[in-house]
């Protein structure tokens, strides 16, 4: 909107464009549509609006093309300019609802825009290739009912993440550090032999929902993966099997991980919440052996074990045994029965039956990360350990690590003169 205070009328001699309508940004004055305009008119402490919309022309390029042009106004012989500047990018674009009903391949030729959600139906198997992205839009998921097979590599991950591509805060936060961009995935209580490896999930409401089945065969398999910076919990599951290797689950306003019932294992993996933009309401990592399902208590076994792993966040160790970053929940009715065994758990407690050579952190012994967000970081996070004092670092279980000898980002576990570390991140020095 344009605006004119003063007390009489105002001419402005012209308004156009500063490429003179070459870039692909168009102007409506008033309600004319064009690139320039002379002698416009505003009545004395009147306003009218301006509107700017943009055709990025299509390239051959998958990345992102930045179009600028500014708007040129011209009053009593002074210029005053206003930028423009808009991305564009070539992408397949699903609107109205995927229906996925055969088998399906996603690749990595273009960009993946799903403006409203994908349902994989039973029966059929969504395939995502090395490098493919998928831009989520607002409050779109991805409900699968078939099967998900996410097959990225450490040079190419595939990428789950929001589709806006500006800024909440001008160079600083990038709505691509946002949580609660769009909906989360799905697995339905049929979906089984879902794979997910060297992916990234990241930036939406409720991460990954494993809904009610039979813990007996695996519904989902993640390795070498990130899930990170979600509104809500980052991976929830009610009584089914996981497996989980080598994976980084982070920054929730929820939970990071929370388990209510079913069979799960998870190794080499970091669960950490320092979670900045949305207030915490809950531990890191939250394990139950019941649940509510339409006004009823479901009681189903737990059975959880955790080699090598680190449960850290901003919530401290607490005073009270399996306070801070840990809850857990049981009933007499069914088994409840975890396992930690080298790990390093942000909470209080003593190694016994359920800890095995645990590291629990205190005031002066905890672990230490490269990035933990906020504005001097630009809310960037790096959970890598920044250095060899950092606790864990040499510390997990060799036996476990020599059949997991690379960690998430490739790094040799092995041959690290420390010795292998906790967590999904091996030592290295900067």
């Amino acid at each position: 909107m344009v605006y004119n205070p003063n007390k009489e009328a105002l001419n402005i001699q012209s308004i156009m464009l500063a490429s003179g309508g070459e870039s692909g940004f168009r102007l409506n004055v008033d309600g004319r549509k064009g690139d320039y305009f002379d002698n416009v008119g505003i009545l004395a402490e009147d306003s009218m609006f301006v509107f700017v919309e943009v055709n990025v022309n299509p390239n051959d390029s998958n990345q992102p093309l930045l179009v600028e042009d500014s708007v040129v106004f011209m009053t009593n012989g002074g210029k005053q300019t206003v930028l423009l500047e808009a991305y564009g990018q070539n992408m397949h674009l699903y609107k109205g609802g995927l229906h996925i009903t055969k088998d399906t391949t996603f690749t990595a030729d273009l960009p993946h825009l799903v403006y409203d959600s994908i349902m994989v139906a039973e029966g059929a198997t969504l395939h995502l290739t090395e490098g493919a992205t998928l831009y989520m839009h607002d409050k779109a998921n991805i409900v699968v009912s078939g099967r998900l097979i996410s097959e990225g590599s450490l040079e190419n991950p595939v990428v789950i993440r929001g589709d806006r591509l500006d800024f909440v805060l001008d160079d600083i936060l990038p709505y691509d550090r946002t949580p609660g961009q769009w909906g989360g995935l799905f697995f339905k209580p049929g979906s089984f032999g879902n794979r997910m490896e060297h992916t990234i999930v990241r930036n939406g409401t409720s991460g990954i929902t494993i809904e009610a089945s039979e813990p007996v065969d695996t519904k989902l398999e993640i390795s070498n993966s990130q899930l990170t910076n979600m509104k809500g919990n980052v991976l929830t599951s009610i009584n089914s099997k996981l497996m989980v290797t080598n994976t980084e689950i982070s920054n929730a306003g929820g939970s990071v991980v929370a388990l209510a019932g079913g069979d799960y294992q998870f190794t080499h993996c970091s669960l950490v919440n320092y979670m900045r933009l949305v207030q915490r309401s809950t531990e890191c990592l939250v394990m139950a052996n019941a649940y509510m399902q339409n006004s009823e208590n479901k009681v189903v076994p737990l059975k959880a074990r955790f080699d090598n792993c680190l449960v850290d966040g901003s919530f401290g160790a607490g005073k009270n045994p399996l306070s801070g970053e840990i809850a857990l929940s049981s009933v007499d009715e069914a088994d409840f029965d975890y396992y930690f065994n080298h790990c390093v758990l942000t909470t209080v407690g003593s190694d016994n039956g359920c800890f095995e050579s645990t590291l629990f952190t205190t005031e002066d012994n905890y672990p230490s990360y490269r990035k933990t967000g906020g504005e001097a970081n630009k809310y960037q996070f790096d959970f890598r350990p920044d250095t060899v004092i950092s606790l864990g670092v040499g510390k997990a279980d060799p036996a476990v690590s020599a059949n997991y000898p690379v960690d998430r980002l490739g790094i040799n576990r092995l041959e690290s003169s420390d010795g292998p570390t906790i967590g999904a991140y091996e030592f290295v020095k900067e």
